[in-house]
C-alpha cells in the first residue's frame, strides 16, 4: 500500500543532502525501496507521469497446447466449441493446468461479450403503461403447504404508480378482467399499452413486426389505447414493470405470513395503499401518489361502458333438456329441447337466453371439481337416480356373496365413477354366464383389479358367450383357480 507521508519525508530528507542509506535506517524501510521513491518521483516530476511497470511475460501452461486449440475453434465455429469440452480435448493430451487460465486465454482469441447498455425511456404523463405476470410459491398457514400464485401488475410509466392483483391463470379472459380492473382504479386508460409476446397478446412476428391477437385488438380500440410489444428477446425493452416485481419480493412477500388466498388479497391492498404508493421512489424523488395527481389530467376518460369480458357462446339443449358448458349440464326448461341458446358467464353466473325471448334462466356457476355433472337437478330426480343405483347394488348381490366384497372393494377405490363400474358388471349378465362373471370377479379381487373392463376383457377371453358357435373351446382358466 502506497504510504504518502513516507514518500514525502524520503523525498524532502534527499533534497536536503541525505544520503539512501540514512534514509533507509531513520525510517526502518531498505534502501531499494528508498531508492524506487526517489525513481518514482523524479519520472513524475520530468515526464508529468507515473512510470509505467513493464510486464514480465512468463511461459504458461497452455504454451504447447495454444495450436491445437487454435484447431479446435477453427474445426467447430456453429456451434461453436465449449471451454469445458475444450479444457477436456487438452487434458487428453496431457495438460495440467486449471480453467481459469484456459478461460482467460480464449477470452483473449474471442473476445469478451459485452452487455447491452440500460436504457429507461422516460415518457409523458399519460402516455404509456406496461403489464406483466410473476408466480411465485406462498406458504398458507391454512393448509400447511406452498401454492403457486400469480400476480398480474400494471404501472403508469410517468407516476410508477401500480396495481397489483391475484388472478388464478395467464388466460387472455383473466388479462382483459386485469386490465379493465386496472383502469378502473385509475380512472383513466394511458395512450399506449406495453407488454411481452405472451399469448393473450400477441399472436405471432411477421417480418419483424408483432401480430397482434384480434380479441386484444378489439379491446385496445374500446379503450383507444395503441397495443405495444417488446422485441423477442429482449426482456430489458419492459424494465419498468420487471424491476417492480423485485420490490413486491423485498417488501411484500418478505416477512409476511398468510392464512390462505383471501388474506393474501387483503394485506395486497392494504400494501399497496398504504406502502408502495407512499414511497419515495428512488429514480423520480417522488412518491407514485403525489405524481399520479400530476398525472390524472392527461389520462384518456374511461367509457361509458366496460368491455364485456364474460365467456359467451351458443349451445344446442340436448335430450336431457340440458345445456353442456365447461364439463357441466345446466337444465333448462323442456320446452326449450333441441333449440339453439346463447349461453353467457359473467360474475360467477352462467345466464342461458333464447333467442327471442330473452333470458331463459341462470345458475352459479359449478365448482371446479364437483361430482355432481348435473346443475338444476331437483330432488325428486336426484332421489330417482339414488334408488335406481341401489336396484343396480342389490341385484349385483344376488348373483353371488364375493360380489358384495367387490361392491365395497370398486366404492373404496372409484368413489367418482363406482357407478358406471357396477352398472358394467350387471349388463355382463346379458352376454355371459353367472358362473364365468364369478370366477373373472374373483380373479379381480385377487389381483386388485377392480375396473369392469378388466373383468370385461378376461370374459372376452376366457368365457364363451350365450348362444355362441364357436369352432375351439376357450382357454381353460379353471386351473388358475
Amino acid at each position: 500500500m502506497k504510504d504518502e507521508l513516507l514518500e514525502n519525508m524520503v523525498v524532502t530528507l534527499h533534497s536536503r543532502g541525505w544520503s539512501l542509506r540514512e534514509i533507509a535506517r531513520k525510517f526502518g524501510i531498505s534502501r531499494g525501496r528508498a531508492r524506487r521513491i526517489m525513481e518514482r518521483n523524479r519520472y513524475k516530476r520530468e515526464k508529468g507521469g507515473d512510470s509505467q511497470r513493464t510486464k514480465v511475460q512468463r511461459a504458461s501452461l497452455l504454451d504447447t497446447y495454444k495450436e491445437y486449440i487454435t484447431e479446435l475453434l477453427d474445426q467447430y465455429k456453429d456451434p461453436p466449441i465449449t471451454n469445458q469440452r475444450i479444457l477436456e480435448l487438452i487434458r487428453e493430451k496431457g495438460y495440467q493446468g486449471g480453467k481459469t487460465i484456459l478461460s482467460e486465454y480464449l477470452a483473449t482469441i474471442r473476445g469478451k461479450k459485452t452487455g447491452e447498455p440500460v436504457v429507461c425511456v422516460e415518457t409523458a404523463p399519460g402516455q404509456r403503461g406496461s403489464h406483466d405476470w410473476s408466480e411465485y410459491y406462498i406458504w398458507f398457514s391454512d393448509v400447511n403447504q406452498k401454492e403457486k400464485v400469480i400476480f398480474f401488475s400494471f404501472i403508469l410509466n410517468y407516476s410508477r404508480r401500480q396495481y397489483i392483483e391475484v388472478v388464478d391463470d395467464k388466460t387472455q379472459l383473466t388479462l382483459l378482467k386485469c386490465l379493465v380492473n386496472t383502469f378502473a382504479c385509475f380512472d383513466g386508460v394511458v395512450r399506449q399499452v406495453k407488454s411481452d409476446n405472451q399469448k393473450p397478446c400477441v399472436d405471432r412476428w411477421e417480418l419483424g413486426r408483432a401480430v397482434f391477437n384480434k380479441k386484444y385488438l378489439e379491446f385496445a380500440s374500446h379503450y383507444h389505447f395503441t397495443p405495444l410489444t417488446i422485441t423477442p428477446g429482449k426482456p430489458r425493452e419492459n424494465l419498468k414493470i420487471e424491476r417492480p416485481f423485485y420490490y413486491l419480493e423485498k417488501s411484500f412477500l418478505s416477512g409476511r405470513s398468510f392464512c390462505n388466498r383471501a388474506d393474501l388479497k387483503r394485506q395486497l391492498t392494504d400494501w399497496l395503499h398504504s406502502t408502495n404508493d407512499q414511497r419515495i421512489h428512488r429514480t423520480t424523488k417522488q412518491s407514485p401518489l403525489n405524481l399520479y395527481r400530476q398525472e390524472y389530467p392527461y389520462l384518456q376518460p374511461l367509457p361509458q361502458k366496460p368491455y364485456d369480458t364474460s365467456l359467451s357462446g351458443y349451445r344446442i339443449v340436448n335430450n336431457e333438456s340440458c345445456i353442456e358448458w365447461q364439463g357441466y349440464f345446466y337444465v333448462v326448461p323442456k320446452a326449450y329441447m333441441h333449440q339453439t341458446c346463447q349461453v353467457r358467464e359473467d360474475n360467477g353466473q352462467v345466464i342461458i337466453y333464447d333467442n327471442t325471448k330473452g333470458e331463459i334462466t341462470r345458475y352459479p356457476v359449478a365448482d371446479k371439481g364437483s361430482a355432481d355433472r348435473y346443475i338444476g337437478r331437483t330432488p325428486r330426480e336426484q332421489g330417482e337416480n339414488h334408488l335406481r343405483i341401489k336396484e343396480i347394488i342389490s341385484r349385483i348381490e344376488s348373483m353371488g356373496p364375493v360380489m358384495e366384497e367387490y361392491i365395497a372393494q370398486v366404492k373404496m377405490h372409484k368413489v367418482n365413477s363406482f357407478r358406471h363400474h357396477l352398472s358394467r358388471i350387471l349388463q355382463l349378465k346379458v352376454t355371459y354366464q353367472k358362473e364365468d362373471i364369478l370366477m373373472a370377479v374373483s380373479r379381480a379381487l385377487k389381483y386388485k383389479v377392480y375396473e369392469s373392463s378388466s373383468v370385461e376383457n378376461f370374459l372376452h377371453v376366457n368365457a364363451e358367450k350365450k348362444n355362441e358357435i364357436t369352432l375351439f373351446q376357450k382357454n381353460d382358466y379353471q386351473d388358475e383357480y
